[in-house]
């Protein structure tokens, strides 16, 4: 018996009954190829596929040098970043800005500012035009950090806005008014009542470094020592403030603890506080706190910012008791201490203080020490008037 087959027809369906055995499967897909082939339609198969496959190669490799085109792009801009006319312009002017400002503050923290001269000048007069020249050299400032790129910078512009918005009222009580958008104005008339002048001297005392003036002067001292970010290798002066934060962290807790106090017994059996012990943890306190400030004052870092401020803050309120332990602050904010004072104090009450003000002080030290080894900007959210939000690590979790 013989088989006919008619190339004008497939017959593949004809084997589709054979066995499922390797011969079988084999000999089915043999013939089935064979009908293809001889219809033609394999052939246009073939051609579908590997027109299809050189259209996706070359789809492909479009995307491919596309999508490497904009990530060359990319860093490109990154290594040079492209900087508008606009931003060089508001850069220059917050520089500029920043130094005009910086010796306006420094004339209404002059004492000199507020008396009467010879000449004839009144206090009034000579209050009345160096509020002026602050309040617009603050906007300057102001404006100029709103379309800067320098975040070394802008980042004290803030924390000098967050300072302004914290004393509005007493500002408007000498005539500066705070408006929504951060910047002042100024009614001299509010300068000419009887305690005008005063009011104005008190805000801007140097003699306290919690005032007004004294916080906004350590804040601009500040912003014009910072460099522009990248242009300079701080890696030396960030290593010498985490090594003072985390020195100035234990000190505050040892000065906290109650093992620093246990009493020892002299040569007669006499109990008594180990005193050299004591002031020589109190003395590195000391140190390591203007350590820390020396090197982290100039910092951008918001968290850091924000946490050595809160140590000034502590330190200010408590100003009158660490005196009694020999303990002084000048006008900088710098701590020095006199060690005849300190060891004629009474232990106890040096403990007694210590327990509160030296554990809180080592809450905000590791705050810096965590900032600062992180370089985390996790509090850089500045509102419009200036006012931060510190965002602080669980595992320093604490009361500030």
């Amino acid at each position: 018996m013989s088989i006919n087959i008619n190339p004008k027809n497939d017959y593949s369906f004809m084997f589709s009954s054979l066995g499922s055995g390797a011969a079988g499967v084999g000999g089915s897909n043999f013939l089935m190829d064979y009908a293809s082939i001889k219809s033609g339609s394999y052939g246009k198969l073939m051609k579908a596929y590997y027109s299809m496959d050189q259209n996706s190669s070359v789809t492909a490799s479009r995307k491919r040098g596309k999508g490497s085109d904009i990530i060359d792009r990319l860093m490109e801009e990154k290594r040079n970043p492209k900087v508008s006319k606009d931003v060089q312009e508001a850069n220059a002017k917050l520089t500029t800005g920043l130094s005009n400002l910086k010796s306006s503050v420094t004339a209404l923290r002059n004492d000199s500012t507020f008396t009467d001269t010879a000449n004839g000048k009144s206090a009034v007069d000579k209050v009345t035009s160096a509020l002026q020249a602050y309040v617009s050299d603050y906007n300057d400032v102001v404006t100029a950090a709103k379309g800067s790129t320098l975040t070394n910078k802008t980042a004290y512009v803030a924390n000098v806005m967050s300072s302004t918005a914290a004393n509005a009222d007493k500002l408007a009580e000498i005539g500066i008014s705070v408006d929504s958008s951060g910047t002042l104005t100024f009614d001299a008339s509010k300068v000419k009542t009887p305690d005008g002048v005063s009011k104005a001297q008190e805000l801007f005392s140097s003699k306290d470094i919690m005032s007004y003036g004294s916080v906004v002067a350590s804040r601009l001292q500040f912003a014009g020592a910072a460099a522009v970010t990248g242009a300079t290798n701080t890696g030396d002066k960030d290593s010498e403030a985490i090594s003072g934060a985390a020195g100035l962290k234990a000190d505050g807790k040892a000065l906290a603890s109650d093992a620093l106090y246990e009493k020892i017994k002299d040569k007669d059996g006499k109990e008594d506080y180990d005193i050299s012990k004591i002031f020589a943890t109190a003395k590195s306190f000391v140190n390591n706190y203007n350590r820390m400030f020396d090197a982290a004052g100039s910092s951008s870092n918001s968290g850091v910012v924000a946490n050595l401020s809160y140590i000034r803050e502590k330190t200010a309120r408590n100003t009158n008791l660490l005196e009694q332990f020999g303990i002084s602050v000048d006008g900088k904010g710098k701590m020095k201490i006199d060690e005849d004072t300190f060891k004629k104090s009474d232990m106890s009450q040096v403990q007694k203080f210590f327990k509160e003000y030296g554990s809180s002080i080592a809450t905000n030290a590791s705050l810096v020490d965590y900032y600062m080894t992180t370089q985390a900007n996790a509090a850089n959210g500045y509102n419009a008037d200036g006012t931060y939000n510190v965002q602080g690590s669980v595992r320093y979790a604490d009361t500030v």
